[in-house]
């Protein structure tokens, strides 16, 4: 069955009301008729199966069938705090962490990155991004809706990174994967944990100092230097395997 968003306002009594483009794409682009059964989801991790009921010009009109909870999600909230990376690996990035269970991605300005953003340019970037999120949600049938963050710098990223119970930082020098398994294993039970990725050209040595003085546990992903791109999908690959087989 199709999946949308909404609100969690607009879920209450028996029916859900969509709005804004979603209306058009159910009507004319995927052509679901009075009767056929969709998927609607709160975005705060509870799902309805419901029958359409009718179109106004500017809604779809649903009647909710069941209530169900969703198993979807993983039991540790993952940030990506990705070093931005130059032009066209940024949106694959997103896409992909979102399949792979990260709930926040936060684009990180660090000493080796190469593009910079003006606020403006910034600002209206991150509306497309989040856009992204939310069709790579809808794909890959997420319990919410995961969110990109404003673009910060590498400091506000470890302040930012401050509340959350756990934080790793993949590394290139570091060499010991005993250790790097040992970390893993305690991110099970940890309600909240952040993931530092450097942009190309990784990060320099005071960066990594400098997370690991918030608490930062610095890892390895193996005997292989891997790109940007590819650094942070292992490692929320690994995560997301070590926390499913305790399920």
């Amino acid at each position: 069955m199709y999946r949308f968003f909404v609100d969690p306002s607009a879920c209450g009594g028996e029916t859900i009301r969509i709005t804004g483009n979603d209306v058009n794409h159910m009507k004319n682009v995927l052509r679901l008729r009075r009767g056929e059964e969709v998927v609607v989801s709160n975005g705060e991790n509870r799902e309805y199966v419901c029958e359409i009921k009718e179109y106004t010009d500017s809604e779809a009109i649903l009647r909710i069938v069941d209530v169900l909870g969703t198993h979807t999600e993983l039991p540790t909230a993952i940030t990506l705090y990705q070093g931005f990376p130059k032009t066209g690996k940024w949106e694959w990035i997103i896409q992909k962490a979102v399949e792979l269970g990260a709930v926040r991605i936060v684009p990180v300005m660090t000493k080796r990155s190469v593009v910079k953003l003006d606020d403006h340019k910034a600002a209206k970037k991150v509306e497309r991004y989040n856009a992204i999120a939310c069709q790579a949600a809808k794909q890959s049938q997420r319990g919410v809706i995961p969110t990109v963050e404003r673009v910060m710098s590498f400091a506000e990223a470890l302040e930012d990174a401050r509340q959350l119970d756990m934080t790793i930082i993949p590394y290139e020098e570091a060499t010991d994967m005993i250790h790097a398994k040992q970390v893993i294993r305690q991110i099970y039970g940890k309600r909240t944990l952040g993931i530092f990725i450097g942009p190309e050209g990784g990060f320099e040595e005071q960066e990594v100092r400098a997370a690991q003085a918030i608490g930062a546990e610095s890892i390895t992903l193996g005997k292989r230097i891997l790109r940007t791109e590819t650094a942070g999908l292992t490692a929320l690959s690994i995560i997301m395997f070590e926390l499913e087989s305790h399920a």
